[in-house]
């Protein structure tokens, strides 16, 4: 196997997904509904010989958090834990995608990821009763090709890969649940939650690895995806909790972004590699998006996290785990929030629940 497959073996994007509410590690940033979620790209091994570069890859990914803490900018609303009012939610998703590699330069990726959400909350049923909403299917798919800038075969010490696709709204982005003490009862879930945001997304990546001496070498995945439409006409009835919040009565479309850098080593076996990484981590909604309007509701924000992972390869399998967790929360103001401190004359922000950590692992076959 070479060693440039094996360096990059350690450069998995996990998932994350999806994608926009539901996000990374609460209800902002990167969320499990399609934008992105796993994306691997596997190199060339000394079993494929000129001529025979083509190959298939399967992934199998999972992704785990709970969020439940709230923070409004960067300080944690404690309060809401000793009055148990916080909103808490459980996100599962479970991202399967195919990758045909056409030859040393060129391959397409398809994907899809397949959520499972509980959202328990206080005041979406009446504020007086603590009750549970539901989600789960399929979410947006996402269709990729990357190219390397570089021939792989000789450009064992740096590479930079370059990819552009098209995020599908395949998921259902007004998904109902039963909600108690309010009218009417069956009714949209929160965006967090909800399992595609209605929106054809133009993805675009950028990939890359620098080989840094002996067994060590550098990562970075860039990631940007626009939504350019603009609100998806979901309701999510948060008029009805102040008449400040008219503007936010319809689901917003917004953009996703991710950046990482980081540092891999690798321990190489007669027929496996192991390789140790760590590095950081910003993911996030902005508060406008590149293209198009940004109106409708949303919350924007990032989160900033230390990620180490492992991955263990094989001649044909792979096998990955990560655990970011988080140093830095923000929940930033929303186009509303800027409207109604001018509006009041007062700093508005709304909140944000986030998790400390996310749980990713999988696995990928190639033939």
């Amino acid at each position: 196997m070479k060693f440039i497959y094996k360096v990059l073996a350690g450069t998995i994007i996990f998932i994350i997904f999806n994608n926009v509410k539901a996000n990374a590690q609460g209800c902002v940033a990167i969320s499990g509904k399609g934008a992105f979620t796993v994306m691997e790209h596997p190199m060339l091994d000394s079993s494929i010989t000129p001529g025979k570069e083509s190959s298939w890859v399967f992934t199998s990914a999972y992704r785990y958090f709970h969020s439940y803490k709230h923070f409004k900018g960067t300080e944690e609303q404690k309060q809401r834990q000793t009055l148990h009012n916080e909103v808490v939610n459980f996100q599962n998703t479970i991202d399967l995608s195919l990758t045909r590699n056409f030859n040393r330069f060129w391959s397409v990726t398809v994907g899809i990821p397949y959520l499972i959400n509980i959202r328990s909350s206080l005041y979406e049923h009446g504020g007086k009763e603590r009750h549970r909403s539901y989600s789960h299917g399929f979410g947006d798919a996402r269709v990729v090709a990357y190219r390397w800038l570089f021939d792989p075969r000789t450009s064992h010490n740096g590479n930079l890969q370059v990819g552009l696709g098209i995020k599908l709204p395949t998921g259902d982005y007004n998904y109902r649940s039963y909600f108690y003490n309010v009218t009417p009862s069956n009714r949209p879930v929160d965006q967090s939650i909800q399992l595609g945001d209605g929106g054809v997304g133009a993805i675009a990546e950028l990939n890359g690895f620098l080989h840094l001496g002996g067994r060590f070498s550098g990562y970075t995945n860039l990631y940007y995806m626009a939504n350019p439409r603009n609100t998806n006409g979901t309701r999510t009835y948060r008029e009805t909790l102040s008449p400040l919040l008219a503007n936010e009565s319809i689901m917003s479309v917004p953009d996703q972004y991710l950046a990482r850098l980081g540092v891999n080593y690798t321990f190489n076996g007669s027929f496996s590699a192991l390789t140790a990484s760590v590095g950081g981590r910003m993911e996030g909604i902005p508060v406008r998006d590149l293209i198009g309007k940004s109106d409708g509701f949303r919350r924007p924000g990032y989160i900033i996290s230390v990620e180490p992972s492992l991955n263990y390869s094989l001649k044909r399998v792979n096998l990955f785990a990560s655990v970011p967790v988080a140093l830095k929360r923000n929940r930033q103001q929303s186009v509303t929030d800027k409207e109604n401190s001018v509006k009041t004359g007062t700093y508005v922000i709304g909140d944000a629940a986030f998790a400390d950590y996310s749980i990713n692992f999988g696995v990928s076959f190639k033939f």
